[in-house]
């Protein structure tokens, strides 16, 4: 009988580098549904202490002002002052930016997605993408005050 040896480094494969055995897409999708869950928590107990409900029901959103569908689909990556992140990710700032001075920039993100940022066109109405675009055009230290409109928005949709 032949005598064998094993090295411990044969028995346990090395944890490095890791690699999620779904993908980096549903990974970056978990890391989105993380923020928006965490937004909704925040927003519902700051803005809405008792009374109504932060989060949507069904695929679609129900909030109808900038400033509703801001605190409950973009803050929780892109932060309540508008200001980004970065640390797991990197969630750009859109206070004070410069891109959003071309209307048609952020319609277009909001709708088709861009990178990291899902699309959002399928669960937003024309006039909801319309309103949260002119809420992030006039807040944060934006002051683009050309406002976009639900017909802008149908002629960016595929």
């Amino acid at each position: 009988m032949a005598d064998v040896s094993i090295r411990s480094s044969e028995l346990i494969p090395s944890p490095l580098p890791w690699r999620a055995p779904w993908g980096a897409a549903v990974l970056s999708a978990l890391v989105v549904w993380l923020c928006f869950v965490s937004s909704a928590v925040l927003a519902q107990s700051a803005a809405h202490p008792s009374s109504e409900p932060t989060f949507s029901s069904g695929y679609k959103f129900t909030q109808m002002t900038g400033r509703d569908l801001f605190a409950n689909i973009c803050q929780g990556c892109h932060l309540p002052d508008g200001e980004g992140a970065s640390g797991a990710g990197t969630y750009p700032s859109i206070a004070r930016n410069k891109n959003l001075e071309a209307s048609g920039y952020p319609v277009h993100v909001v709708v088709n997605g861009q990178r990291a940022m899902p699309p959002f066109g399928a669960m937003l109405s024309d006039d909801q993408v319309a309103a949260v675009v002119n809420y992030l055009r006039t807040n944060f230290g934006n002051d683009y005050r050309d406002a976009v409109t639900a017909a802008d928005v149908k002629v960016v949709r595929p």
